[in-house]
């Protein structure tokens, strides 16, 4: 049984030209011995890897500590994309599950369409870039120490509970392909939010928001320098007009206090 599942995971591996760069087909792999095999090309100094006919492998990327590591992903992946990952990077020809970059702690991925629930769990640093839609509690519980600050931007419009108990870092949500009468967020934004920043291309009423968050109509030009940075290199990873975005104006959500549940605890 060992030889059969060896030869069958030789042939997924096709080399090109350039022996740094492999192709997997992922099509009836268990998500296991996938992850196996990426890692096992990880170390062996492959630079890009591709996954073709992804579909639902959970974990891909999972722990990864290869800087400058592509891993180009044509499918949908599974639960967990990313987790736990440091200096990779990962780019979604398709949609993403849910948890994705969940604890990531540096590198950079990219979904080219919509993602699912608790998007960058507890995510400590690196960027995740949406182009679609996203789902509940995205953001939740990020954080960010001294110059190590996630990003995360939202190229569409995304469920309840964005940013709730953020301790810090950066969620922007752009609010793009939705209809004239279609909310760019849900309801519950931020809350217990006690630490980093969210920005909104959009409208959003004040009963949406937890009662941690406080509302500026206008981002402080200093801040606007740095999301006009970040904007750019989403723009740059999807061929989007940056200055189409910069056309509407933004809302800066922010935490009204660092300990917003201290009451409860006796210190």
């Amino acid at each position: 049984m060992e030889n059969v599942i060896e030869v069958a995971k030789q042939s997924l591996v096709q080399r090109g030209d350039d022996s740094k760069k492999v192709m997997i087909d992922a099509r009836g792999v268990h998500y296991r011995d996938l992850n196996e095999r990426v890692r096992e090309l990880a170390q062996d100094g492959v630079s890009r890897i591709e996954l073709r006919n992804v579909n639902g492998q959970r974990y891909l990327g999972a722990g990864l500590m290869f800087k400058g590591l592509s891993l180009c992903i044509y499918g949908t992946p599974g639960n967990d994309l990313a987790a736990f990952m440091d200096g990779a990077r990962i780019e979604v020809f398709g949609n993403g599950q849910d948890a994705v970059a969940n604890t990531m702690n540096s590198g950079k991925v990219i979904i080219h369409g919509h993602a699912g629930d608790v998007l960058g769990y507890g995510m400590r640093g690196g960027r995740l870039y949406v182009r679609g839609n996203v789902g509940y509690r995205v953001g939740i519980h990020m954080k960010a120490y001294e110059k190590q600050v996630p990003v995360i931007i939202v190229g569409g419009t995304a469920g309840d509970f964005f940013g709730e108990y953020m301790a810090g870092g950066i969620l922007v949500l752009l609010g793009l392909y939705r209809k004239p009468e279609q909310r760019i967020v849900g309801d519950w934004v931020g809350t217990g939010i006690h630490g980093g920043m969210i920005y909104i291309r959009g409208e959003v009423d004040k009963h949406q928001l937890g009662k941690e968050v406080g509302i500026a109509e206008k981002v402080p030009e200093p801040e606007m320098e740095e999301l006009r940075k970040l904007l750019a290199d989403y723009c740059q990873e999807f061929g989007l007009d940056l200055e189409e975005i910069l056309k509407k104006p933004f809302l800066k959500l922010f935490p009204f206090s660092t300990r917003p549940y201290g009451k409860l605890y006796a210190y």
